[in-house]
């Protein structure tokens, strides 16, 4: 299975307060070469937990690598945020939210 055909991905990030990692299951679209998802509530922890340390790490199927976070801001970039919006409807049926962009490390 392509990693873009997977349902979920793990996302961890460190908490902002205790430094101890923390792991979310969550959807995800994959565009141009980089993992998206979406948040339904700006105040979600791990949203505010990867805006203080946006240095995070991705688990897809048997793959973990490490990556680079960061709010995708509609104003700026309004039609990446809409592609990854109508990507997210038609993988799920949902794509409305505040939009993360996970972009892989190179190493």
């Amino acid at each position: 299975m392509e990693a873009a055909e997977a349902q979920y991905l793990y996302l961890t990030t460190k908490g902002r307060r205790s430094g101890l990692p923390r792991e979310i299951e969550i959807w995800f679209t994959w565009h141009q070469g980089r993992y998206y998802v979406i948040a339904e509530y700006c105040t979600s922890r791990w949203v505010q937990n990867l805006q203080a340390d946006p240095r995070v790490q991705v688990r897809l199927g048997e793959n973990i690598f490490d990556a680079t976070a960061r709010v995708i801001l509609a104003e700026r970039e309004p039609e990446l945020q809409s592609a990854v919006e109508q990507l997210s409807q038609k993988k799920y049926g949902w794509g409305e939210g505040l939009v993360i962009e996970l972009a892989p490390d190179r190493s």
